[in-house]
C-alpha cells in the first residue's frame, strides 16, 4: 500500500483499476465526471473507456460486457440514473455475471444538478444494493468490495457517493500496482433462460430477489463499514456519508462527557435491520442525519413500529432536521447540539452578523459563442410571439438577464418536445428550441424525429461549440475522437438531421451578427421542422484572438454593450465602460453592438 493525496472521485477510480474492471462506460456529469476521466489517465491499455452517448448506452453496452463475465462501472449523475432506469429495472430482474457496480454521484443543495432526488430510494425501490461511502479512503475500499458482492449475488449494485465525498481531497492509501487484481472474462455463454428477460423469468427471479435481499440485509448487518460506537448515553445518532464524517468530527472535538451512542450506515439497501435493532437497545431517543430522503429515518420508524420499540426517532420528517439541502457542518452541529441539549460554547462563530457574501451569478463567458448565437435570434425575433425552449448545458445560461432567452429548461432533449407542444396548443407561436451539440446526441435526436413524423411547426437551433463544455469538455460523437484517443468519423450534426427528414438546414457562424440575423428571419419563416447549426468553438479551448477596446472620445455611454448582450468582460470603470482585456477573447460581437464604433481591436482604432 502507499498514500496518495487524491480527490475523492480519483480514489473511486484507482480503486477501480485495482478491483480489476475492464469496462468503463458512462456520460459526464457533475459531480461524477472525474470517475472515468482517472480511469482513462491510468489505463495502461487493459481496460476499455468510453464516454457513451447517454447514460441508457452506457448501461446497455456494461450490460454486454458483464453478460461477458468482465468487471463493468458505469458513471453518472443522479438525474443520469433517470435515463438509464429503464435497462437497469429490467437487467435487475436478468442479473450478471461479472460485477456491475452503477456509480451515480448524488448531489445535495444541488449544487449543479436540475434536482436533489435520492439513489437511495431508487435502489430500494429497484431492489439493488446500494453503498453510500463517508469519505475518500472509504470510498476507495468500498468500491472494491461493492464488486465482490456484485459478483457474489449476480447482481448490479448502487455506489452513492454525494458531491461532498467525490470532491472532497484526503490522504488515501491506495494498493501498489502489483496488488491489482486482473479479471480474465470467460465470454459471452449462451442461455436464452438466463439472458432473455420473459415474464415468466421476471416472475421466479422476483421471487428469488426478495429472498437474496434478506439474506444481504443480514450480512450487511455484520459488514466492517457499518460500524456502533457505544457510550453511556441513552440517546444515539444516526448517521450516513459526509453527515457521518462531519457528526464524528463534532463529537471527537468536544469534551462533553455524556456524548451521543453512535452509528453509522454504509448500505443503505438492503437496510441492516439486525445492527440497526442492536444499536437501539438501552436508547430512549435518536437522531437521523442524511442527505436527501429521510430514508434511514423512515426504516427505523418502520423496524420499531413492527417490532414495539419504543424509541423516539427524530429528524426530516419530524421537523428536527432541514428536508432538503446538504447537512454542512455549522446545520449539523447545531442539531447535535440542540439534540443533546447542550449549550454552543463562546468560541462558536456566530453568523448571524456576518456581512452576505457578494452576490455572483453563473453567466456564460466572455467570448462564448452561445451568447451570439441567442443574441441573434432576440434580435431577428423582436417584436413577435415566440418561446424559447431551453435544454441542459452552459446554453441554459441563457435565461439571464440582459439576454433572458431560455423560456423552459427541464431535462436534457425535452426542449425539442416541450416546443412542439407549446405549438400546438398555441400555433400562432414562433416556436424554437435550442440545444447543444453534445445534448443533441445524447437524448434530441428522438424529439427530432418526432417533430418530423409529427408535422410540427418549429425552429432548432443546434449551438454547436465541438465539445461538451458543461462537464469538462469531453468528447462526443461529433469530436471525432474517443475516450480511448482514438481518432473515429465525426458525426455529422446537418446529416443527422436530413437523415431523419429535416430538409431546412442551414450552418451559420453566430459572430457574423448581420447575416446571422437574416438567417434566423428567414429560416423561422419557412414551414415544418427546420434547423440553424450555430458553429463556433467553446472560447474556453481556443486561443484568445487579439482583445477589443473603448475608444473613450467615441464612446457615448449609452451602454448598449452591456444592457444588450450582458458579456462580463465588458466593465464599468471610473463611470466609463472598459473591456477587460484578462476576459476578452477577441470575439468581436460588442463592436457589431455599438451604435458608434466605439469598440475596436486593441490597436487598430478606426
Amino acid at each position: 500500500m502507499n498514500k496518495q493525496f487524491l480527490m475523492g472521485n480519483e480514489a473511486i477510480g484507482l480503486a477501480a483499476v485495482a478491483a480489476g474492471v475492464n469496462l468503463v462506460s458512462g456520460y459526464p456529469g457533475t459531480p461524477s465526471t472525474e470517475v472515468l476521466e482517472t480511469i482513462a489517465k491510468e489505463n495502461d491499455g487493459s481496460i476499455y473507456v468510453e464516454w457513451s452517448v447517454n447514460e441508457k448506452a452506457a448501461l446497455e453496452v456494461a450490460a454486454g460486457a458483464s453478460y461477458s463475465g468482465a468487471r463493468t462501472l458505469i458513471t453518472m449523475k443522479q438525474v443520469g440514473l433517470n435515463v438509464a432506469s429503464d435497462p437497469l429495472m429490467s437487467l435487475e430482474y436478468v442479473g450478471i455475471e461479472g460485477g456491475m457496480v452503477i456509480l451515480v454521484a448524488d448531489d445535495p443543495g444541488p449544487i449543479s444538478s436540475q434536482t436533489e432526488q435520492d439513489t437511495r430510494t431508487f435502489a430500494e425501490y429497484s431492489k439493488v444494493p446500494c453503498f453510500d461511502p463517508s469519505d475518500a479512503q472509504e470510498a476507495y475500499d468500498m468500491l472494491i468490495e461493492a464488486f465482490e458482492l456484485s459478483e457474489k449475488y449476480k447482481t448490479p449494485v448502487f455506489y452513492r457517493p454525494t458531491t461532498r465525498v467525490c470532491h472532497s481531497y484526503q490522504s488515501v492509501s491506495v494498493k501498489d500496482y502489483f496488488d491489482y487484481e486482473y479479471h480474465r472474462p470467460d465470454g459471452f455463454i449462451k442461455d436464452s433462460k438466463r439472458w432473455v428477460i420473459f415474464p415468466k423469468l421476471s416472475y421466479i427471479n422476483h421471487a428469488k430477489i426478495e429472498e437474496r435481499n434478506i439474506i444481504i440485509s443480514d450480512e450487511l448487518s455484520s459488514y466492517n463499514r457499518n460500524t456502533i460506537v457505544r457510550t453511556n448515553s441513552t440517546k444515539g445518532i444516526v448517521a450516513q456519508g459526509i453527515s457521518f464524517a462531519i457528526t464524528k468530527d463534532i463529537l471527537d472535538s468536544i469534551d462533553f462527557e455524556n456524548k451521543p451512542n453512535l452509528l453509522k450506515i454504509t448500505t443503505p439497501f438492503p437496510f441492516p435491520e439486525k445492527l440497526a435493532l442492536e444499536f437501539m437497545d438501552g436508547i430512549d431517543e435518536v437522531l437521523v442525519l442524511e442527505e436527501l430522503d429521510p430514508y434511514i429515518e423512515r426504516h427505523l420508524v418502520y423496524v420499531c413500529g413492527r417490532k414495539n420499540i419504543k424509541v423516539t426517532i427524530k429528524g426530516k420528517i419530524t421537523g428536527d432536521v432541514a428536508s432538503s439541502g446538504e447537512n454542512t457542518a455549522d446545520l449539523i452541529k447545531s442539531y447535535i447540539y440542540k439534540f443533546m441539549d447542550w449549550k454552543l460554547d463562546s468560541d462558536s462563530i456566530n453568523l448571524s452578523n456576518t456581512p452576505e457574501l457578494p452576490v455572483r451569478p453563473p453567466v456564460l463567458c466572455a467570448g462564448c459563442p452561445h451568447r451570439a448565437s441567442f443574441y441573434a435570434v432576440k434580435k431577428a425575433m423582436k417584436g413577435r410571439d415566440t418561446i424559447f425552449a431551453g435544454d441542459i448545458g452552459c446554453y441554459t445560461l441563457g435565461n439571464a438577464m440582459p439576454l433572458d432567452m431560455v423560456d423552459t429548461c427541464l431535462c436534457m432533449g425535452a426542449g425539442v418536445n416541450i416546443a412542439q407542444g407549446v405549438g400546438r396548443i398555441k400555433p400562432d407561436t414562433k416556436c424554437f428550441a435550442f440545444v447543444g451539440d453534445s445534448t443533441f446526441f445524447a437524448s434530441a435526436i428522438t424529439g427530432v424525429v418526432n417533430a418530423v413524423y409529427n408535422q410540427a411547426e418549429m425552429t432548432l437551433i443546434v449551438l454547436d461549440n465541438s465539445t461538451t463544455a458543461m462537464t469538462g469538455h469531453q468528447p462526443h460523437p461529433g469530436t471525432g475522437r474517443t475516450m480511448m484517443g482514438e481518432f473515429t468519423d465525426k458525426l455529422d450534426v446537418e446529416q443527422v438531421l436530413r437523415g431523419v427528414g429535416v430538409d431546412v438546414v442551414v450552418r451559420q457562424n453566430p459572430y457574423e451578427l448581420e447575416q446571422a440575423v437574416k438567417v434566423v428571419k428567414e429560416t423561422a419563416d419557412k414551414p415544418g421542422v427546420k434547423a440553424i447549426i450555430f458553429e463556433s468553438p467553446c472560447a474556453v479551448i481556443v486561443k484568445p484572438e487579439k482583445p477589443y477596446e473603448v475608444d473613450s472620445a467615441k464612446c457615448i455611454d449609452c451602454r448598449k454593450c452591456i444592457k444588450e448582450i450582458g458579456c462580463p468582460g465588458i466593465v464599468v470603470k471610473a463611470g466609463k465602460v472598459s473591456i477587460d482585456e484578462a476576459l476578452c477573447s477577441g470575439c468581436g460581437l460588442c463592436s457589431q453592438v455599438c451604435p458608434v464604433g466605439a469598440i475596436s481591436k486593441k490597436g487598430e482604432r478606426l
